[in-house]
């Protein structure tokens, strides 16, 4: 099996994130989501106050993806989503 590239995975999670209803995130971890806003998937960290709320947006770097990389295979290969209604709010205004 080759390597996961980030070009690979953002386009995997492109494609499955433009399949979702609105409002639909990939759970990528427990610290970072990503969501489609209609042109392009968003990273986004969480509050780590549990509320599970957005705390800001990330960009999905070189020193991340190298970083991440172990953790977004083992989800690529078992995605996990669930819907933010924060997310639907911010996308339907």
């Amino acid at each position: 099996m080759t390597e996961l590239t980030i070009e690979t995975f953002s386009a995997q999670l492109s494609m499955m994130l433009r399949d979702l209803s609105r409002g639909m995130v990939a759970e990528l971890t427990d610290f970072a989501v990503a969501y489609w806003n209609g042109h392009e998937v968003v990273f986004a960290f969480l509050r780590d106050d549990d509320s599970g709320k957005i705390e800001e947006e990330f960009d999905l770097t070189a020193y991340a993806w190298e970083e991440w990389r172990p953790q977004l295979t083992r989800w690529i290969s078992a995605p996990r989503f669930g819907p933010r209604t924060e997310v639907l709010d911010w996308l339907n205004h």
